[in-house]
Protein backbone atom coordinates (compact mmCIF):
# COMPACT_ATOMS: atom_id res chain seq x y z
CA UNK A 1 0.00 0.00 0.00
CA UNK A 2 1.47 3.36 -1.03
CA UNK A 3 2.19 6.00 1.56
CA UNK A 4 -0.34 8.88 1.54
CA UNK A 5 0.93 12.14 0.12
CA UNK A 6 1.42 14.92 2.66
CA UNK A 7 0.64 18.02 0.62
CA UNK A 8 2.05 20.37 3.26
CA UNK A 9 5.38 18.52 3.22
CA UNK A 10 5.46 18.64 -0.56
CA UNK A 11 4.77 22.38 -0.57
CA UNK A 12 7.39 23.08 2.09
CA UNK A 13 10.08 21.05 0.32
CA UNK A 14 9.34 22.61 -3.05
CA UNK A 15 9.51 26.09 -1.54
CA UNK A 16 12.81 25.33 0.20
CA UNK A 17 14.38 23.90 -2.95
CA UNK A 18 13.21 26.88 -5.02
CA UNK A 19 14.75 29.36 -2.60
CA UNK A 20 17.80 27.35 -1.52
CA UNK A 21 20.34 29.14 -3.75
CA UNK A 22 19.26 32.63 -2.65
CA UNK A 23 19.23 31.49 0.99
CA UNK A 24 22.82 30.23 0.74
CA UNK A 25 23.93 33.40 -1.02
CA UNK A 26 22.51 35.47 1.83
CA UNK A 27 24.06 33.23 4.47
CA UNK A 28 27.39 33.57 2.69
CA UNK A 29 27.17 37.35 2.97
CA UNK A 30 26.63 37.10 6.71
CA UNK A 31 29.44 34.60 7.17
CA UNK A 32 31.86 37.01 5.49
CA UNK A 33 31.43 39.44 8.40
CA UNK A 34 34.13 38.52 10.99
CA UNK A 35 31.94 39.11 14.03
CA UNK A 36 34.51 37.93 16.60
CA UNK A 37 33.26 39.25 19.94
CA UNK A 38 36.40 38.24 21.84
CA UNK A 39 38.69 40.52 19.82
CA UNK A 40 38.28 44.29 20.34
CA UNK A 41 39.51 45.01 16.84
CA UNK A 42 36.38 43.29 15.51
CA UNK A 43 33.88 45.31 17.57
CA UNK A 44 32.78 47.20 14.47
CA UNK A 45 32.30 43.91 12.63
CA UNK A 46 30.09 42.56 15.41
CA UNK A 47 27.98 45.72 15.15
CA UNK A 48 27.88 45.34 11.37
CA UNK A 49 26.74 41.73 11.78
CA UNK A 50 23.84 42.85 13.99
CA UNK A 51 22.81 45.52 11.49
CA UNK A 52 23.01 43.04 8.62
CA UNK A 53 20.79 40.53 10.42
CA UNK A 54 18.22 43.14 11.43
CA UNK A 55 17.95 44.28 7.81
CA UNK A 56 17.60 40.71 6.56
CA UNK A 57 14.89 39.93 9.12
CA UNK A 58 12.94 42.98 7.92
CA UNK A 59 13.30 41.68 4.39
CA UNK A 60 12.05 38.27 5.57
CA UNK A 61 8.86 39.90 6.81
CA UNK A 62 9.36 40.65 10.50
CA UNK A 63 7.55 43.97 11.06
CA UNK A 64 9.64 44.73 14.16
CA UNK A 65 13.44 44.49 13.96
CA UNK A 66 15.67 46.28 16.45
CA UNK A 67 19.34 46.30 17.36
CA UNK A 68 19.64 46.37 21.14
CA UNK A 69 22.86 47.84 22.53
CA UNK A 70 24.49 46.41 25.63
CA UNK A 71 27.60 47.40 27.57
CA UNK A 72 29.36 45.04 25.17
CA UNK A 73 28.22 43.83 21.76
CA UNK A 74 24.72 44.46 20.36
CA UNK A 75 21.90 41.93 20.20
CA UNK A 76 19.14 41.72 17.59
CA UNK A 77 15.45 41.52 18.48
CA UNK A 78 12.69 40.78 15.99
CA UNK A 79 8.98 40.16 16.39
CA UNK A 80 6.23 38.95 14.06
CA UNK A 81 2.81 38.74 15.75
CA UNK A 82 0.33 36.10 14.71
CA UNK A 83 -3.06 37.16 13.39
CA UNK A 84 -4.54 34.94 16.11
CA UNK A 85 -4.42 36.93 19.39
CA UNK A 86 -4.68 33.68 21.40
CA UNK A 87 -1.70 32.02 19.70
CA UNK A 88 1.25 31.05 21.91
CA UNK A 89 4.33 33.25 21.93
CA UNK A 90 7.65 31.63 21.03
CA UNK A 91 11.10 33.20 21.43
CA UNK A 92 13.98 31.87 19.31
CA UNK A 93 17.46 32.33 20.81
CA UNK A 94 20.81 32.21 19.02
CA UNK A 95 23.95 34.30 18.61
CA UNK A 96 25.61 36.14 15.76
CA UNK A 97 29.13 36.40 17.16
CA UNK A 98 31.75 33.78 16.32
CA UNK A 99 34.99 32.35 17.63
CA UNK A 100 38.33 33.79 16.51
CA UNK A 101 39.68 32.22 13.32
CA UNK A 102 42.70 32.72 11.07
CA UNK A 103 44.11 30.84 8.08
CA UNK A 104 47.29 30.03 10.02
CA UNK A 105 45.24 28.18 12.66
CA UNK A 106 45.01 25.28 10.21
CA UNK A 107 42.17 26.35 7.92
CA UNK A 108 42.34 25.08 4.35
CA UNK A 109 40.78 28.34 3.15
CA UNK A 110 40.04 31.82 4.50
CA UNK A 111 37.68 31.18 7.46
CA UNK A 112 35.59 34.23 6.54
CA UNK A 113 35.29 33.37 2.87
CA UNK A 114 32.57 30.67 2.68
CA UNK A 115 33.38 27.70 0.49
CA UNK A 116 31.04 24.89 -0.54
CA UNK A 117 32.78 21.57 -1.05
CA UNK A 118 30.40 18.79 -1.97
CA UNK A 119 27.39 19.14 0.34
CA UNK A 120 29.30 21.02 3.04
CA UNK A 121 29.58 24.74 3.65
CA UNK A 122 32.87 25.70 5.32
CA UNK A 123 33.25 29.00 7.18
CA UNK A 124 33.55 30.28 10.72
CA UNK A 125 30.00 30.45 12.04
CA UNK A 126 28.56 28.07 9.45
CA UNK A 127 27.25 25.83 12.24
CA UNK A 128 27.96 27.89 15.37
CA UNK A 129 25.71 29.77 15.14
CA UNK A 130 24.90 31.80 12.05
CA UNK A 131 23.75 28.85 9.96
CA UNK A 132 21.41 27.63 12.68
CA UNK A 133 20.01 31.11 13.31
CA UNK A 134 19.54 31.82 9.65
CA UNK A 135 17.55 28.68 8.82
CA UNK A 136 14.65 30.28 10.68
CA UNK A 137 14.36 32.98 8.00
CA UNK A 138 13.64 30.50 5.22
CA UNK A 139 11.70 28.26 7.61
CA UNK A 140 9.12 30.90 8.49
CA UNK A 141 8.65 31.80 4.81
CA UNK A 142 8.13 28.12 3.94
CA UNK A 143 5.62 27.92 6.82
CA UNK A 144 3.65 30.81 5.33
CA UNK A 145 3.78 29.34 1.83
CA UNK A 146 2.49 25.96 2.99
CA UNK A 147 -0.33 27.34 5.15
CA UNK A 148 -1.42 30.32 3.11
CA UNK A 149 -0.91 32.59 6.11
CA UNK A 150 0.36 36.14 5.97
CA UNK A 151 1.79 35.92 9.51
CA UNK A 152 3.14 32.97 11.55
CA UNK A 153 0.77 30.65 13.42
CA UNK A 154 2.49 31.75 16.65
CA UNK A 155 3.61 35.11 17.95
CA UNK A 156 7.23 34.73 16.84
CA UNK A 157 10.13 36.57 18.48
CA UNK A 158 13.89 36.30 17.95
CA UNK A 159 16.70 37.30 20.29
CA UNK A 160 20.13 36.90 18.71
CA UNK A 161 22.91 38.00 21.05
CA UNK A 162 26.40 39.19 20.15
CA UNK A 163 28.54 37.95 23.04
CA UNK A 164 27.85 34.23 23.47
CA UNK A 165 31.38 33.30 22.41
CA UNK A 166 32.70 35.67 25.07
CA UNK A 167 30.66 34.15 27.89
CA UNK A 168 27.52 36.30 27.49
CA UNK A 169 28.69 38.77 30.17
CA UNK A 170 25.83 41.23 29.59
CA UNK A 171 23.12 38.81 28.47
CA UNK A 172 21.25 38.33 31.73
CA UNK A 173 21.11 42.07 32.37
CA UNK A 174 19.70 42.53 28.87
CA UNK A 175 17.05 39.86 29.41
CA UNK A 176 16.07 41.34 32.77
CA UNK A 177 15.86 44.87 31.35
CA UNK A 178 13.83 43.73 28.33
CA UNK A 179 11.81 41.00 30.02
CA UNK A 180 8.45 42.52 29.04
CA UNK A 181 9.38 42.62 25.35
CA UNK A 182 10.84 39.11 25.51
CA UNK A 183 7.92 37.50 27.35
CA UNK A 184 7.16 34.10 25.82
CA UNK A 185 5.38 30.82 26.48
CA UNK A 186 8.37 28.83 25.22
CA UNK A 187 11.98 29.44 24.20
CA UNK A 188 13.56 27.68 21.22
CA UNK A 189 17.36 27.53 21.37
CA UNK A 190 18.97 27.05 17.98
CA UNK A 191 22.55 26.91 19.22
CA UNK A 192 22.84 23.18 19.63
CA UNK A 193 23.27 19.95 17.72
CA UNK A 194 22.07 16.41 17.20
CA UNK A 195 23.61 13.03 17.83
CA UNK A 196 24.67 12.27 14.24
CA UNK A 197 23.67 12.72 10.62
CA UNK A 198 21.50 9.60 10.66
CA UNK A 199 20.22 9.92 14.26
CA UNK A 200 18.16 13.08 14.71
CA UNK A 201 17.79 14.07 18.34
CA UNK A 202 16.28 16.77 20.51
CA UNK A 203 18.11 18.02 23.58
CA UNK A 204 15.91 18.29 26.68
CA UNK A 205 18.23 19.96 29.15
CA UNK A 206 21.50 21.65 29.90
CA UNK A 207 23.60 21.55 33.05
CA UNK A 208 24.32 24.62 35.12
CA UNK A 209 27.73 25.78 36.28
CA UNK A 210 29.34 27.18 39.42
CA UNK A 211 33.07 27.95 39.45
CA UNK A 212 35.42 29.01 42.20
CA UNK A 213 39.05 29.63 43.01
CA UNK A 214 40.35 28.66 46.46
CA UNK A 215 43.61 30.13 47.73
CA UNK A 216 45.27 28.84 50.90
CA UNK A 217 47.80 31.04 52.69
CA UNK A 218 50.37 29.71 55.17
CA UNK A 219 53.64 31.43 56.07
CA UNK A 220 53.95 35.11 55.26
CA UNK A 221 56.59 34.15 52.66
CA UNK A 222 58.26 31.03 51.27
CA UNK A 223 60.37 29.52 54.06
CA UNK A 224 63.16 26.92 54.36
CA UNK A 225 61.77 23.37 54.42
CA UNK A 226 64.67 22.14 56.55
CA UNK A 227 64.40 24.80 59.21
CA UNK A 228 60.61 24.83 59.41
CA UNK A 229 59.30 21.73 57.60
CA UNK A 230 57.24 19.40 59.71
CA UNK A 231 56.64 22.10 62.29
CA UNK A 232 54.28 24.53 60.47
CA UNK A 233 51.35 23.80 58.15
CA UNK A 234 52.13 23.65 54.42
CA UNK A 235 49.44 25.21 52.17
CA UNK A 236 50.45 23.01 49.23
CA UNK A 237 49.88 19.90 51.33
CA UNK A 238 46.59 21.35 52.56
CA UNK A 239 45.39 22.05 49.02
CA UNK A 240 46.24 18.48 48.00
CA UNK A 241 44.25 17.10 50.93
CA UNK A 242 41.37 19.41 50.07
CA UNK A 243 41.27 18.07 46.51
CA UNK A 244 41.59 14.49 47.72
CA UNK A 245 38.57 15.00 49.97
CA UNK A 246 36.39 16.35 47.15
CA UNK A 247 35.07 12.89 46.16
CA UNK A 248 34.34 9.71 48.06
CA UNK A 249 35.33 6.18 47.04
CA UNK A 250 32.30 5.98 44.72
CA UNK A 251 33.28 9.17 42.86
CA UNK A 252 30.40 11.07 44.44
CA UNK A 253 31.00 14.67 45.44
CA UNK A 254 31.66 14.66 49.18
CA UNK A 255 30.51 18.23 49.90
CA UNK A 256 27.60 17.92 52.38
CA UNK A 257 24.34 19.06 50.80
CA UNK A 258 25.72 18.96 47.27
CA UNK A 259 22.99 16.62 46.00
CA UNK A 260 20.12 18.44 47.71
CA UNK A 261 17.19 18.80 45.31
CA UNK A 262 18.72 16.86 42.40
CA UNK A 263 16.07 15.77 39.89
CA UNK A 264 16.79 12.08 39.40
CA UNK A 265 16.58 10.38 36.04
CA UNK A 266 13.36 8.48 35.42
CA UNK A 267 13.47 4.89 34.24
CA UNK A 268 12.13 6.06 30.87
CA UNK A 269 14.88 8.64 30.48
CA UNK A 270 17.52 6.04 31.25
CA UNK A 271 15.97 3.73 28.65
CA UNK A 272 16.02 6.51 26.05
CA UNK A 273 19.67 7.29 26.73
CA UNK A 274 20.48 3.59 26.40
CA UNK A 275 18.78 3.47 22.97
CA UNK A 276 21.30 5.87 21.47
CA UNK A 277 24.04 4.28 19.33
CA UNK A 278 26.79 5.18 21.79
CA UNK A 279 30.25 3.77 21.03
CA UNK A 280 32.18 4.17 24.27
CA UNK A 281 35.54 3.20 22.74
CA UNK A 282 35.14 5.84 20.04
CA UNK A 283 34.06 8.37 22.65
CA UNK A 284 37.20 7.62 24.67
CA UNK A 285 39.35 8.23 21.60
CA UNK A 286 37.64 11.60 21.14
CA UNK A 287 38.33 12.33 24.83
CA UNK A 288 41.99 11.34 24.33
CA UNK A 289 41.54 9.02 27.30
CA UNK A 290 41.96 5.31 27.97
CA UNK A 291 39.30 4.55 30.59
CA UNK A 292 35.98 5.90 31.81
CA UNK A 293 35.54 7.10 35.38
CA UNK A 294 32.74 8.65 37.37
CA UNK A 295 29.92 8.29 39.83
CA UNK A 296 29.13 4.64 40.53
CA UNK A 297 25.80 3.31 39.32
CA UNK A 298 25.56 5.51 36.23
CA UNK A 299 26.50 5.11 32.58
CA UNK A 300 28.86 7.46 30.79
CA UNK A 301 26.02 9.35 29.09
CA UNK A 302 24.14 9.67 32.37
CA UNK A 303 27.27 11.04 34.05
CA UNK A 304 27.89 13.77 31.47
CA UNK A 305 24.25 14.72 30.86
CA UNK A 306 22.23 14.17 34.00
CA UNK A 307 24.51 13.97 37.03
CA UNK A 308 26.18 16.85 38.90
CA UNK A 309 29.97 16.86 39.04
CA UNK A 310 32.94 18.56 40.65
CA UNK A 311 36.16 18.90 38.67
CA UNK A 312 39.62 20.25 39.41
CA UNK A 313 40.43 22.67 36.58
CA UNK A 314 43.82 23.74 37.87
CA UNK A 315 46.02 23.35 40.92
CA UNK A 316 49.29 24.94 41.93
CA UNK A 317 51.57 26.27 44.62
CA UNK A 318 55.21 26.56 45.46
CA UNK A 319 58.20 26.26 43.17
CA UNK A 320 57.45 25.24 39.58
CA UNK A 321 60.79 25.85 37.86
CA UNK A 322 63.59 23.51 36.85
CA UNK A 323 65.53 21.70 39.55
CA UNK A 324 64.63 21.93 43.20
CA UNK A 325 63.92 24.69 45.67
CA UNK A 326 63.45 23.33 49.16
CA UNK A 327 60.72 25.55 50.52
CA UNK A 328 57.39 25.54 52.25
CA UNK A 329 55.40 27.79 49.91
CA UNK A 330 53.49 30.73 51.29
CA UNK A 331 50.35 29.88 49.30
CA UNK A 332 48.65 27.34 47.04
CA UNK A 333 45.48 27.40 44.98
CA UNK A 334 42.94 25.23 43.22
CA UNK A 335 40.30 26.10 40.62
CA UNK A 336 37.09 24.05 40.80
CA UNK A 337 34.01 23.84 38.60
CA UNK A 338 30.69 22.27 39.56
CA UNK A 339 28.28 21.18 36.83
CA UNK A 340 24.74 21.29 38.18
CA UNK A 341 21.56 19.51 37.13
CA UNK A 342 17.88 20.33 37.44
CA UNK A 343 16.81 20.87 41.02
CA UNK A 344 20.14 22.26 42.18
CA UNK A 345 20.44 25.89 43.25
CA UNK A 346 23.79 27.62 42.56
CA UNK A 347 23.36 29.79 45.66
CA UNK A 348 22.98 26.67 47.81
CA UNK A 349 26.03 25.11 46.16
CA UNK A 350 28.15 28.18 46.89
CA UNK A 351 27.15 28.12 50.56
CA UNK A 352 27.77 24.38 50.81
CA UNK A 353 31.22 24.63 49.22
CA UNK A 354 32.21 27.57 51.43
CA UNK A 355 31.20 25.65 54.57
CA UNK A 356 33.00 22.51 53.38
CA UNK A 357 36.23 24.37 52.60
CA UNK A 358 36.20 26.06 56.01
CA UNK A 359 35.97 22.63 57.66
CA UNK A 360 38.82 21.19 55.57
CA UNK A 361 41.37 23.92 56.17
CA UNK A 362 43.71 23.19 59.12
CA UNK A 363 44.72 25.63 61.83
CA UNK A 364 47.43 28.00 60.71
CA UNK A 365 46.10 28.21 57.16
CA UNK A 366 44.01 31.16 56.00
CA UNK A 367 41.75 30.64 53.01
CA UNK A 368 40.05 32.79 50.38
CA UNK A 369 37.33 31.51 48.06
CA UNK A 370 36.02 33.46 45.07
CA UNK A 371 33.07 32.38 42.92
CA UNK A 372 32.45 33.48 39.34
CA UNK A 373 28.90 34.26 38.17
CA UNK A 374 26.92 31.01 37.99
CA UNK A 375 24.61 29.50 35.38
CA UNK A 376 21.47 27.64 36.36
CA UNK A 377 20.56 24.25 34.88
CA UNK A 378 17.49 23.85 32.71
CA UNK A 379 15.38 20.79 31.94
CA UNK A 380 12.14 20.29 30.02
CA UNK A 381 10.06 17.18 30.89
CA UNK A 382 9.66 14.62 28.11
CA UNK A 383 5.88 15.02 28.08
CA UNK A 384 5.88 18.80 27.77
CA UNK A 385 3.56 19.72 24.85
CA UNK A 386 6.01 22.24 23.37
CA UNK A 387 8.82 19.67 23.42
CA UNK A 388 6.57 17.16 21.69
CA UNK A 389 5.86 19.74 18.98
CA UNK A 390 9.59 20.03 18.32
CA UNK A 391 9.89 16.25 18.20
CA UNK A 392 6.99 15.90 15.75
CA UNK A 393 8.26 18.69 13.50
CA UNK A 394 11.74 17.22 13.36
CA UNK A 395 10.38 13.71 12.81
CA UNK A 396 8.28 15.00 9.92
CA UNK A 397 11.32 16.62 8.32
CA UNK A 398 13.69 13.69 8.83
CA UNK A 399 11.03 11.00 8.27
CA UNK A 400 12.31 8.86 11.14
CA UNK A 401 11.97 8.65 14.93
CA UNK A 402 13.60 11.42 16.92
CA UNK A 403 15.55 10.46 20.05
CA UNK A 404 16.45 12.46 23.14
CA UNK A 405 19.72 13.79 24.52
CA UNK A 406 20.87 16.32 27.07
CA UNK A 407 23.77 18.74 27.00
CA UNK A 408 26.62 18.29 29.46
CA UNK A 409 27.80 21.86 29.09
CA UNK A 410 26.21 25.10 30.20
CA UNK A 411 24.94 28.21 28.46
CA UNK A 412 22.85 31.37 28.68
CA UNK A 413 19.61 29.55 27.81
CA UNK A 414 19.03 28.99 31.52
CA UNK A 415 18.86 32.76 32.04
CA UNK A 416 15.93 32.91 29.63
CA UNK A 417 14.16 30.12 31.51
CA UNK A 418 14.73 31.73 34.90
CA UNK A 419 13.91 35.34 34.00
CA UNK A 420 11.04 34.66 31.58
CA UNK A 421 9.63 31.62 33.39
CA UNK A 422 9.33 29.74 30.09
CA UNK A 423 10.44 26.21 29.19
CA UNK A 424 13.59 25.98 27.07
CA UNK A 425 13.53 23.71 24.02
CA UNK A 426 16.45 22.95 21.73
CA UNK A 427 16.26 22.80 17.94
CA UNK A 428 19.58 22.28 16.21
CA UNK A 429 20.90 20.29 13.27
CA UNK A 430 24.66 20.53 13.79
CA UNK A 431 26.63 17.29 14.17
CA UNK A 432 29.88 16.61 16.08
CA UNK A 433 31.98 16.59 12.91
CA UNK A 434 31.04 20.22 12.20
CA UNK A 435 34.03 21.31 14.27
CA UNK A 436 32.67 24.14 16.38
CA UNK A 437 35.53 26.46 17.45
CA UNK A 438 37.97 24.43 15.31
CA UNK A 439 39.67 25.02 11.94
CA UNK A 440 37.54 24.22 8.86
CA UNK A 441 34.21 24.56 10.71
CA UNK A 442 31.40 23.43 8.43
CA UNK A 443 27.72 22.66 8.24
CA UNK A 444 26.12 19.82 6.31
CA UNK A 445 23.87 21.51 3.76
CA UNK A 446 21.42 18.61 3.74
CA UNK A 447 20.98 18.94 7.49
CA UNK A 448 20.76 22.72 7.26
CA UNK A 449 17.80 22.32 4.91
CA UNK A 450 16.24 19.85 7.37
CA UNK A 451 16.52 22.59 9.97
CA UNK A 452 14.66 24.92 7.63
CA UNK A 453 12.01 22.27 7.10
CA UNK A 454 11.62 21.54 10.81
CA UNK A 455 11.09 25.23 11.53
CA UNK A 456 8.49 25.37 8.76
CA UNK A 457 6.41 22.66 10.48
CA UNK A 458 7.03 23.72 14.06
CA UNK A 459 5.03 26.94 14.28
CA UNK A 460 1.79 25.35 13.07
CA UNK A 461 2.24 22.32 15.35
CA UNK A 462 2.84 24.52 18.39
CA UNK A 463 -0.17 26.68 17.64
CA UNK A 464 -2.44 23.68 17.17
CA UNK A 465 -1.32 21.58 20.12
CA UNK A 466 -0.60 24.33 22.62
CA UNK A 467 -4.23 25.41 22.41
CA UNK A 468 -5.31 22.05 23.76
CA UNK A 469 -3.05 22.06 26.81
CA UNK A 470 -2.13 25.66 27.60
Amino acid sequence: MSKPVDNAVSTVRTYIETHRAAFLDDLGQWLRIPSVSAQPEHAADVARSADWLAAKLRETGFPTCEVWPTEGAPAVFAEWPSEDPDAPTVLVYGHHDVQPAAREDGWDTDPFEPVIRGDRLHARGAADDKGQVFFHTLGVRAHLAATGRTAPAVHLKLLIEGEEESGSPHFRALVEARAERLAADAVIVSDTGMWSEDTPTVCTGMRGLAECEIVLHGPGQDIHSGSFGGAVPNPATAIARLVAALHDEHARVAVPGFYDGVTELTDRERELFAELPFDEERWLRTARSTATHGEAGHTTLERIWARPTAEVNGIGGGYQGAGSKTIIPSSALVKLSFRLVAGQDPDHIRKAVRAWVAEQVPDGIRHEITFSPSTRPCLTPLDHPALQSVVRAMGRAFEQPVRYTREGGSGPAADLQEVLGAPVLFLGISVPSDGWHAPNEKVELGLLMKGVETAAYLWGDLAENWRETH
